[in-house]
């Protein structure tokens, strides 16, 4: 990603709940369900929700076998998941640095003053006036 891109952060991976699991298992090979629950913090059935969702997106890879007559559920990042982890983390870590540019940059008061989509220029918030385009887009700190 270059210094001028747009950054769009995944949706998929930013809630909260599923970018703990993510990054849980960015850490180990497999995790056990037990693992991912105690680890997350989440209940049984909000861990097994988001890992379906997850599943479901491609990102991990959900083994089910029995350990004696228990059960035993394990959970892997696939080569996609890794990839899209790895991607995500890449863009919050530019987010950060295009943040640290312009707080450093001493004719930007944080939080008083917007970035004009259109003509890339600095100014107040106009009252009234809501904010347009994709809410997941992180354009405004592209530099300019």
């Amino acid at each position: 990603m270059s210094e001028g891109s747009e950054l769009v952060l995944d949706r998929l991976i930013h809630e909260p709940a599923r970018l703990a699991i993510l990054t849980m298992l960015s850490s180990v090979a497999t995790a056990d369900f037990v693992f991912l629950q105690r680890s997350t913090g989440l209940t049984q059935g909000n861990l097994s929700s988001h890992l379906t969702k997850l599943e479901e997106a491609g990102l991990v890879r959900i083994e089910k076998s029995f350990v004696g007559k228990r059960p035993n559920t394990n959970v892997a990042l696939t080569s996609t998941g890794k990839k899209r982890v790895a991607s995500h983390w890449d863009q919050l870590d530019q987010l950060k640095r295009r943040a640290a540019a312009l707080a450093s940059d001493p004719e930007v008061a944080i939080g008083e003053q917007i970035t004009d989509p259109q003509s890339g220029e600095l100014g107040q918030p106009q009252p009234g006036v809501e904010e347009q385009g994709d809410r997941n887009s992180i354009s405004s700190l592209a530099p300019r």
